[in-house]
């Protein structure tokens, strides 16, 4: 994974609670295992009509939201199944943050381990941010490393596991965290006459 630090740019808000994972990426665009192209299907049911055709009235199809990188909701995001796929839609179309009251806790766990860094505010703060983006052009400002939120002249702390926290700015994935044990794997595995021993580079 890249490093992340901070993010700034547009900030589309999808004013809805309970957006399960077949509205992020319904179920036709399940059967790949690649993770790039899926941006096209992501809210697929609520960007396209009947026919494919692009729906001009829903955000992520308007100017300047279509380039958006953060993206708001309500409570419950990313519920339902625990596809992987959610979060991989999202980070293709070019989003690398999401702010909401709550999230459903696979969904959770699955953004950080992709790159995408998940917020929990509270209901006032979602307020103020939707209330207030239109003022600032509808471009907020992440930075991971303070732990900051910027609109405007206004800040909004944000709390985040320091583990969390220390793998998204090292780009670490669940693989580098791993091979951070090498060393004893490696021993363990050598000397272990019941092991299965594959050597593994990267």
């Amino acid at each position: 994974m890249k490093e992340f630090t901070e993010v700034q740019g547009v900030t589309a808000p999808i004013e809805l609670s309970n957006i399960d994972t077949d509205m992020i990426i319904p179920k036709q665009f399940l059967k790949t295992i690649k993770r790039s192209g899926l941006g096209e299907g992501l809210f697929y049911e609520m960007r396209y009509d009947e026919k494919g055709n692009l729906n001009k009235n829903f955000i992520l199809n308007e100017k300047p939201f279509s380039d958006s990188k953060i993206l708001i909701a309500f409570e419950n995001f990313g519920c339902g199944s625990s596809r992987e796929h959610a979060p991989w839609a999202i980070k293709d179309f070019g989003i690398n943050v999401i702010l909401a009251i709550s999230f459903a806790d696979i969904f959770f766990n699955n953004c950080f381990k992709n790159g995408i860094l998940p917020i929990k505010l509270n209901k006032e703060e979602i307020d103020f941010i939707i209330s207030n983006l239109q003022k600032y052009k509808n471009i907020l400002k992440v930075n991971l490393i303070n732990q900051v939120i910027t609109l405007g002249t206004s800040d909004i702390k944000f709390d985040i596991e320091s583990h969390r926290k220390e793998s998204l700015l090292n780009g670490w994935d669940d693989i580098d965290l791993t091979l951070k044990h090498k060393e004893k794997i490696t021993s363990y595995e050598e000397n272990n006459p019941n092991s299965f021993w594959i050597h593994i580079e990267r």
